[in-house]
């Protein structure tokens, strides 16, 4: 198994940027995909974007196509979204999720193992 932490999350304007990071325990990080999912209050988890084990293939979702970018170093166990020309739209909580599973998935059930979640907030 694998612990998860997020971090880097906050208030920024409308237009600004943030980086939020997921810290992962352990030493076969390189065995997990990864994702980003987000849920707002009231509203359902939906998926931002995943990465392969290797960091070769990347996916988003069409909401932060262009504006975001996901990433991972193996050597430091850490997976990053990076997050630019941020809207209020964007305004949730983020999420860092993990899974051994060969099957690309874009929804919360494909994944295993979770973090606490960071919050982001996007001021008009």
């Amino acid at each position: 198994q694998v612990q998860l932490v997020e971090s880097g999350g906050g208030r920024v304007q409308a237009g600004g940027s943030l980086r939020l990071s997921c810290a992962a325990s352990g030493r076969t990080f390189k065995n997990y995909a990864m994702a980003w999912f987000r849920q707002a209050p009231g509203k359902e988890r939906e998926f931002v974007a995943r990465i392969s084990r290797s960091g070769a293939i990347t996916y988003y979702a069409d909401s932060v196509k262009g504006r975001f970018t996901i990433s991972r170093d193996n050597a430091k166990n850490t997976v990053y979204l990076q997050m630019n020309s941020l809207k209020p739209e964007d305004t949730a909580v983020y999420y860092c999720a993990a899974t051994q599973r060969i099957t690309i998935a874009t929804s919360s059930n494909g994944y295993d193992y979770w973090g606490q979640g960071t919050q982001v907030t996007v001021s008009s």
